[in-house]
């Protein structure tokens, strides 16, 4: 059982994903085309799980299957597409068996890849909604302290608001 934890934020996150991207991208070579910080600890000034999501934009997704065994030398554990398709998905925990890194990857300039980079952009552009979704995470990580699942449902339908915000304001910024 994992325990749900939402933290402050952590100035020391963007310097961690530096690192981690580095070790990535020291993996993967060139067939890296972009490695972002994602997920909440990417958002200054609102509260997140303390991990780092890193999402790996390659020019062959078939290609990271080969680079499964460096991943586990780095401490990943190798998760496969784990429910969606097209996506390389690690995950990453400590000696104490918490969890510390997630990494996404997926083909470059995918849906995926656009749809978590307006999600990100919007909150840091928009930090009403941005401190909205803090306070709804520290809340349910108040109310299911250990079950991960229903901290996840909880957050899904505002989610859903948000990106389709996101994929307004984007649309909006193209104009």
């Amino acid at each position: 059982m994992r325990k749900v934890e939402v933290v402050a934020y952590n100035p020391q996150w963007g310097e961690m994903f530096v690192a981690e991207a580095e070790h990535i991208a020291s993996v993967l070579g060139a067939n890296v085309v972009a490695i972002h910080h994602i997920g909440s600890t990417a958002i200054p000034s609102i509260h997140a799980k303390p991990i780092i999501d890193l999402l790996v934009e390659v020019q062959d997704i078939g290609q990271v299957d080969e680079y499964n065994g460096a991943m586990e030398r780095l401490g990943y554990q190798v998760m496969g597409e784990f429910g969606i398709v097209t996506r390389r998905y690690f995950r990453k925990e400590n000696s104490e068996g918490v969890r510390t890194h997630h990494v996404h990857i997926f083909p470059a300039g995918s849906e995926q890849v656009q749809r978590h980079l307006m999600f990100r952009d919007y909150l840091i552009n928009h930090p009403k909604d941005a401190q909205f979704y803090s306070k709804l995470k520290q809340d349910l990580a108040q109310q299911y302290p250990t079950d991960i699942e229903k901290y996840m449902d909880g957050k899904d339908g505002l989610i859903k608001i948000l990106e389709q915000k996101a994929k307004d304001w984007f649309q909006e910024e193209q104009l």
